[in-house]
């Protein structure tokens, strides 16, 4: 396997490049109109060497932009931990530029909180099975279960809340998008009650989340849509405003239907075509016209043929095709190929 840092198409070694053409490439992934209003802060002179060095790159792997994302995310959160807001700044800065999932991806790589102390009776809390784990938590209030829950991947998550009673998840869901960081102290203590009211322990492993709203989101993603949707909504009733923060960080299946025909495209080259049929079974006249568009005539052709043959979806089957249309999404938003927040915007803005 080769070296991450190498650029294969440029034959340089990331590790051999000079500071400026790491700026340049840097630049080049946050794409023109982030890099623009960087590049109005230099000097006559830098801006034309900085420009010339743009120009000369090649195309950047994604491992080499995976590299070059990493080194300056790690100065960024140094050089801004006192001013403008420290780690949230770089990441608004960096989801503006290479897309909110990315972003997350990147920052947990190099956020300070990934070198906590380690917490042995939280860990041992964290290698519980889902279904153990939610019923110790559910007696507990909202706040620690959104506690506890940060700390775990959002898959994990997931299911520890399908396991919670219905009247409960929205208010954890709340909890943990508004959730801030705690004291090791605070958790130690809180991890060490818990622990008191099991009677086994097993081996630790790091914590590896902490909460927020792209936390909060990430874990309804990973939900079935009808528990998602019955939380979102509960949850709108009270705080409309932290909802709709929700909302905009997750992926949905209707958001293919704003989405460009090149970025459809994209995405619909990495789904079967058995599940794009079963998914859009039910779907509504408009995304069903612009999903099929996006693909040759035979395929669509061959899409229709299979829902008319299909008979009845259960719903069930559906949400799981759906749900793997939604991962390419998101694997591709991730990688740097499609950015569903300009898309959005684009939609809002031909509303308006």
């Amino acid at each position: 396997m080769p070296d991450i840092s190498d650029n294969t198409l440029s034959g340089l070694n990331y590790a051999q490049m000079t500071k400026q053409q790491r700026f340049a490439a840097f630049l080049i992934i946050l794409g023109p109109e982030t890099a623009a209003s960087i590049l109005r802060q230099l000097e006559p002179a830098e801006l034309e060497s900085v420009t010339l060095e743009m120009s000369k790159q090649p195309f950047l792997t994604q491992d080499f932009q995976n590299e070059v994302l990493k080194e300056f995310s790690a100065l960024a959160v140094q050089a801004t931990m006192g001013i403008c807001g420290g780690l949230k700044f770089v990441h608004a800065a960096l989801e503006k530029g290479v897309g909110a999932f990315r972003a997350s991806d990147v920052m947990n790589k190099v956020s300070p909180a990934n070198n906590r102390p380690s917490i042995p009776a939280l860990q041992n809390l964290l290698d519980m099975e889902p279904r153990p784990l939610a019923n110790l938590l559910k007696h507990e209030p909202p706040q620690v279960i959104a506690l506890v829950v940060s700390y775990l991947a959002p898959e994990r998550a997931s299911r520890i809340l399908a396991e919670l009673p219905e009247a409960q998840r929205e208010h954890v869901v709340e909890r943990l998008a508004t959730l801030a960081p705690a004291p090791v102290e605070s958790v130690e203590r809180l991890a060490n009650a818990l622990n008191q009211k099991i009677s086994t322990t097993k081996p630790s492993r790091p914590p590896s989340r902490t909460g927020g709203v792209m936390s909060a989101a990430t874990m309804l993603n990973s939900m079935d849509r009808e528990t998602a949707t019955n939380i979102l909504n509960a949850l709108e009733a009270r705080d409309p405003d932290l909802t709709q923060s929700i909302r905009n960080k997750m992926f949905t299946f209707e958001d293919l239907a704003i989405l460009d025909t090149p970025s459809l495209q994209k995405i619909l080259r990495e789904v079967d075509l058995r599940d794009l049929a079963m998914s859009l079974k039910s779907a509504s006249d408009r995304l069903k016209g612009r999903m099929l568009g996006s693909i040759s005539k035979r395929a669509a052709e061959t899409v229709n043929e299979e829902i008319s043959f299909m008979g009845s979806v259960r719903a069930k089957d559906g949400d799981a095709a759906r749900q793997r249309i939604v991962e390419a999404m998101r694997k591709l938003e991730t990688a740097g190929e499609i950015d569903l927040n300009e898309a959005r915007e684009a939609s809002k803005t031909a509303l308006n």
